[in-house]
């Protein structure tokens, strides 16, 4: 037993570790934006601690600067992480003989672990050590970077390094060998079409993404739902 968690434990450290990297760079990118629209480093770090979540986070720091009020933040951000519920449900199965932790390692459940851990729950069923270590190891990369973005302020430009491209392209990579299936296929489309359609429509929107994100995995769940009738 020791010697099956022992390996679980290096095995999520590989995996993870290429990811932590793109992740750090993320990190950092919001540790210096949000330096730059005047939040206190405690304020930055204290909001990578406890809210996790890197689109939330950007977006937050994207809509204060540019004048918008609390109360829409607030309303975008609960919109955006709405699949985080999905993420959950779907995960569930593979935490649950965590028992009593399992509501703790729910905290981790945001993109990159969704992703890994699925992968790894299909291959060896659950496995809520190997969920535990690469959450953590997400977490603790995404905090020391935003608290070093947040050192270094203004003498960075997260654009001109292209450290805001780092996450999205690596988080690309690791989707694309899961695109296999009518619905997953349909639903990475339906994203793409809809994302390319709002960006013409109205460059910038920041609805973009929230109504990418709710509408096109309920074209999956209709592909899905043919199919399995079929």
């Amino acid at each position: 037993m020791l010697h099956q968690k022992k390996s679980t434990v290096k095995t999520a450290c590989v995996e993870a570790f290429p990811l932590a990297i793109a992740i750090a760079a993320y990190g950092m990118s919001y540790g210096v934006l949000a330096m730059q629209v005047n939040f206190s480093l405690l304020t930055t770090v204290a909001m990578s601690v406890f809210v996790f979540s890197g689109s939330a986070q950007l977006v937050t720091v994207a809509m204060l600067a540019g004048g918008a009020g609390l109360t829409s933040v607030l309303l975008t951000v609960i919109l955006l992480n709405l699949r985080n519920l999905l993420y959950g449900a779907a995960l569930a199965e593979g935490i649950e003989p965590a028992k009593k932790w399992t509501r703790l390692l729910a905290f981790g459940v945001t993109d990159e672990p969704f992703v890994l851990a699925s992968a790894r729950f299909k291959k060896v069923g659950p496995d809520p050590t190997y969920f535990a270590v690469v959450a953590a190891i997400f977490y603790i990369a995404w905090i020391f970077a935003s608290f070093f973005g947040a050192l270094i302020g203004n003498q960075l430009d997260p654009q001109k390094w292209g450290l805001d491209l780092a996450f999205p392209v690596t988080f690309a990579a690791l989707l694309v060998p899961g695109l296999k299936g009518k619905p997953v296929i349909g639903t990475a489309l339906t994203a793409v079409i809809l994302a390319l359609c709002l960006e013409g429509f109205k460059p910038g929107n920041e609805l973009t993404i929230i109504l990418t994100g709710l509408l096109a995995p309920l074209v999956g769940l209709f592909i899905h739902r043919r199919t399995s009738h079929a």
